[in-house]
């Protein structure tokens, strides 16, 4: 059966919010990410009402829809809860702790990978990276960055979601609710008070390095000195470092017997 159509009030409000972000593009298909963000702020996840009216007014068909909407993570296919709590798993989060988290969390809330609470207000997953290394392990919260956790940080952080108390990112915007968070998605202005200049930069951790090299003190630490290279003792010439776009040697130190080059039809025939 054909997907049914938005109510005409609803219909009417999208498609104005849809017309000013095609227009941004200058392709209209290169509008269907976004478009996408919008259709999931309305229903809280990409609902075959809300395929259908991208792939109407982008001209797609709902398969090409549904492809783009099924490949990337960001887009739910379900309902889910208000606050998605992502508890990255990938490599140096996992060795540090992600593991143990998201394995008491799953306890804690009584859910699966993927599951919600039967409140409706967290659901559960785990992600493969939260580009935030430097902070690992690392939990967010609607995309928001909550740095540094223990399994006892996460258990109290959606302790908090599941209370309705104020909850606070480690760096970035104020938290709001998933469909909040799709709407800015889509591109439109984040226009609670503050939340804009909340956003702040890099964090501490990850400007360490930079701080360093440009020979600045590092809180905690010693005056840093900038790395610069030795130079050779007085009349010697630094030494040379080939590169692999250099011409070969005439002869694999390896292997002295077989000379680098060309290979010939001489060279390659029995004797």
């Amino acid at each position: 059966m054909p997907a049914p159509d938005y109510p005409a009030d609803v219909r009417q409000r999208l498609e104005a919010d849809a017309r000013e972000i095609i227009a941004r593009y200058p392709s209209s298909r290169s509008a269907l990410l976004p478009l996408l963000h919008l259709v999931q702020a309305e229903e809280g996840h990409v609902t075959r009402t809300g395929v259908r009216f991208c792939a109407e007014l982008l001209e797609l068909t709902t398969a090409e829809v549904t492809a783009v909407s099924t490949f990337y993570t960001m887009y739910r296919r379900k309902p889910s809860g208000d606050y998605q709590v992502g508890v990255c798993t990938n490599t140096l989060c996992a060795v540090m702790g992600g593991d143990q988290i998201f394995d008491e969390l799953k306890q804690h809330l009584s859910v699966g990978n993927g599951e919600t609470t039967e409140d409706g207000k967290v659901t559960l997953d785990h992600i493969e990276c939260n580009a935030a290394c430097d902070f690992a392990p690392v939990v967010m919260v609607n995309w928001e960055f909550f740095d540094n956790q223990t399994p006892e940080s996460a258990k109290r952080l959606v302790d908090d979601l599941l209370a309705g108390r104020t909850v606070e990112p480690t760096r970035g915007a104020p938290l709001c609710t998933y469909k909040e968070t799709s709407r800015i998605l889509a591109g439109f202005p984040d226009e609670r008070p503050g939340a804009v200049e909340a956003t702040g930069g890099a964090g501490h951790a990850s400007l360490a390095g930079l701080r360093l090299a440009r020979g600045e003190s590092l809180p905690g630490a010693g005056a840093a000195v900038p790395r610069q290279p030795s130079p050779p003792p007085q009349g010697e010439t630094p030494p040379a470092h080939p590169s692999s776009h250099d011409a070969p040697l005439k002869s694999a130190v390896s292997d002295p017997d077989h000379p680098a080059g060309p290979v010939t039809e001489e060279d390659g025939e029995d004797k």
